[in-house]
């Protein structure tokens, strides 16, 4: 990913001559801009059709025919909540060079305008040639633009992460960019893996055990800061999901390289709090294997032991990424913190109640759970809480083991699968679950189709809260 693409245009650009404007109205501001306009433009905006409707946008000519600026439009009250980001949609229409924002904009508008036209500078790119030069826009007035620059970046990382397919991201990979990650700010990483990950982490090492030479399990330890909350964060780093013996169909596999978009969330959330100095004592655990088939992996019907001591029946080979995360949430309780948080692309079922916009977490904590809430709903990264609901408790207790780790019926999906993490992530003093998609399946402004990372702004914004 080329970073020039998540940067904004230098600070004198703001007052060159060269610098167009994309002047921002409503359907009622239309009307006073056509007034004021030369006859040519008015012409112009008349014949395309320009209403100023949300996410509208079109090019002025200049006299040489040359584009000389743009209006975008901004809707409705009710329509602009409805989008997000929808400057960011603009970016690609627009030629390369230095423009700005203007208009009657508040804050809040202009930091979200800001940062949709970084994001939507997101290109990946490591399989093919990078785009020519891109429009760039100049930092809207008040916005923290270096702030919102390492936003951007920790985002790209994500997305990056996501994308690159299962043979170039494996177990090692994955542990190869947490390690760029984090020595890029002074983190310190370990990674215990072979017979030390074997008879301390036995669930990982299971569900890694049928992956090839190169690809075996591994679980990474990344630290950061000395002073402020401790915050531990923990992502599914399953690097590439065949179902196991319970083998997926080719329809179900296709994206399964998005198998660890919790680990990738993870470190990019990661990276952007190292990156802007956030007070924060962190801690990051990722689980990275690889489920595969081979004489080796596990079977439908075994009961494995683990680290926190509960045994597991497998049911379900498929339902992998909660025994990973299992072992990873009872070495995080092995040390206080103040929050934790797993992150994990677990189940269809969140997807089936959500859809694929929408991060739901599971939390006991009604504090945390509503200040997550509005940091979410203040920098339009959407999240809603589900029930951590007990009367299912009895659904993930199958009587020949402790645990079930995929209870048949088909119900509840979700809530059973974070019911059971919560059981490995029981002493923590504040615990909250993620079960994201981590995939945008069509372009949306400042998202374009392919991984995404979801919840990672939410929480930067919560954790934010707590220093």
């Amino acid at each position: 990913m080329t970073q020039s693409a998540l940067t904004f245009a230098p600070a004198d650009a703001a007052e060159d001559p060269a610098t167009r404007e994309i002047r921002c109205l409503s359907p009622e501001e239309l009307g006073a801009w056509r007034e004021a306009a030369d006859p040519a433009a008015r012409a112009w905006v008349e014949a395309a059709g320009f209403e100023g409707k949300a996410g509208q946008s079109l090019v002025l000519p200049g006299p040489d025919g040359a584009p000389a600026g743009a209006l975008f439009g901004l809707g409705t009250p009710e329509a602009r909540a409805r989008g997000r980001f929808a400057l960011g949609g603009v970016r690609a229409r627009l030629s390369a060079g230095a423009w700005r924002i203007a208009g009657d904009l508040d804050a809040e508008a202009r930091e979200e305008a800001a940062l949709g036209w970084l994001l939507a500078g997101y290109r990946f790119d490591r399989y093919a040639e990078a785009p020519g030069p891109e429009a760039t826009l100049v930092a809207p007035e008040g916005v923290d633009a270096p702030r919102l620059e390492r936003i951007a970046a920790g985002e790209a990382l994500t997305r990056d992460l996501i994308n690159t397919p299962a043979r170039d991201m494996g177990p090692a990979e994955l542990e190869a960019a947490a390690r760029e990650t984090g020595d890029a700010f002074g983190a310190t990483t370990r990674t215990v893996a072979g017979a030390e990950l074997e008879a301390g982490f036995p669930l990982i090492a299971t569900v890694g055990a049928a992956a090839s030479a190169g690809r075996e399990p591994r679980l990474v330890e990344m630290r950061w800061g000395d002073e402020g909350p401790r915050v531990t964060l923990v992502g599914k780093g399953v690097c590439f999901d065949t179902g196991g013996l319970n083998l997926k169909p080719g329809s179900s596999m296709g994206l399964m390289k998005k198998d660890m978009g919790g680990a990738a969330t993870v470190l990019g959330l990661a990276r952007t709090i190292m990156a802007t100095g956030a007070r924060v004592r962190l801690r990051v655990l990722i689980p990275a294997v690889e489920n595969a088939v081979s004489g080796a992996a596990f079977r439908p019907g075994d009961i494995l032991p683990s680290r926190k001591g509960p045994t597991v029946e497998v049911n379900n080979t498929d339902a992998e990424g909660r025994l990973v995360l299992a072992d990873a949430l009872a070495l995080a309780t092995e040390e206080e913190s103040d929050l934790l948080v797993s992150m994990a692309t677990l189940t269809g079922a969140a997807r089936v109640a959500l859809g694929p916009d929408i991060a739901p977490f599971y939390t006991d904590d009604e504090a945390f759970a509503e200040a997550l809430a509005a940091a979410g709903a203040r920098v339009r990264d959407p999240v809603w809480r589900m029930p951590f609901w007990d009367p299912y408790e009895e659904m993930i207790e199958p009587g020949i083991a402790d645990l079930d780790n995929a209870p048949s019926g088909g119900f509840a999906g979700s809530i059973t699968a974070a019911l059971f993490l919560r059981r490995f992530a029981a002493g923590a003093a504040s615990y909250a679950h993620f079960d994201i998609y981590g995939w945008q399946p069509a372009d949306k402004p400042a998202r374009p189709k392919g991984g995404a990372g979801q919840g990672a702004r939410a929480l930067l914004e919560a954790i934010g809260g707590m220093s």
